[in-house]
């Protein structure tokens, strides 16, 4: 099987090790994958600031930059930019060069534990973590991917893991890329209630799925004394830490029945 790497801006410019943590997991589940270097920005920060014209050419340059190596799958370690190359096929579905490859990349662009759990079927990542850890569930990643069970049914198998019930989990971080630069209170007022309840768990880890609500929420908590003893770990580096390959099991191996994604428009 062979998996395109989308890397989303934010991997590949301030998180690299948790595109290598997705890269080794991926290989380790028998994938080869191909990074194309054309790739850019999804087009997500200006598309949502009201650049709807200005965007086309970003959201073009993706598609061809994606689709020129073809690969089976195209995995992203992040929900909300794998949300807006979904969002392509609706946007350009009047194009008559890209509505098509708008509706291909819709087809094969998945969430890297979306990828795991539902498409390669992996139940186990063999995985070790012995420690307290509680998990925050971006919004993106619920509302418009639609996906809110994948990441935690793999963390209830992450071997010494005590996974902790986050407060108001349904809750925003109050980032939201360019809403933290425009309503700054508004973000910080609702970034400090999430920090209030990923303290209140007493976890020595934040585990998220998406980097930024993970750099937003972590740079909030480590700017408080009772906070800097927090670990931020992107699901991809928890589900690759201290990996027992003898332990990794697919769910056709199991009585395991794969649970539904249950999140388009939710809370």
């Amino acid at each position: 099987m062979k998996v395109c790497i989308f890397s989303s801006c934010i991997v590949d410019l301030l998180y690299p090790d948790v595109g290598k943590a997705m890269v080794e997991l991926l290989h380790r589940f028998g994938c080869e994958t191909v990074f194309p270097e054309k790739q850019i920005c999804c087009g997500q920060p200006t598309y949502n600031s009201g650049y709807d014209k200005e965007t086309i050419a970003t959201f073009k340059n993706q598609l061809d930059a994606l689709l020129s190596i073809d690969a089976d799958y195209i995995v992203g370690p992040t929900g909300s930019c794998v949300a807006m190359l979904h969002e392509y096929k609706d946007i350009l579905k009047d194009d008559p060069e890209y509505a098509k490859k708008a509706q291909v990349l819709y087809d094969k662009s998945f969430e890297l534990t979306q990828f795991i759990y539902r498409v390669l079927g992996i139940l186990d990542c063999g995985a070790e973590l012995d420690d307290t850890a509680t998990f925050h569930r971006s919004c993106h990643m619920t509302r418009l991917l639609g996906e809110r069970t994948a990441p935690l049914v793999l963390l209830e198998h992450v071997k010494g893991l005590n996974l902790i019930p986050l407060h108001n989990i349904q809750l925003c971080c109050g980032f939201g890329g360019t809403f933290s630069a425009k309503e700054p209170l508004l973000s910080e007022a609702m970034v400090d209630d999430k920090a209030n309840n990923v303290l209140k768990t007493k976890a020595h880890i934040l585990i998220g799925c998406e980097q930024t609500c993970l750099m937003n929420i972590g740079g909030r908590i480590n700017r408080r004394k009772e906070g800097q003893h927090i670990k931020i770990m992107h699901i991809a580096e928890v589900l690759n830490h201290n990996v027992d390959t003898s332990r990794i099991t697919y769910v056709k191996d199991t009585d395991h029945v794969m649970v539904p994604a249950n999140g388009n428009g939710v809370f």
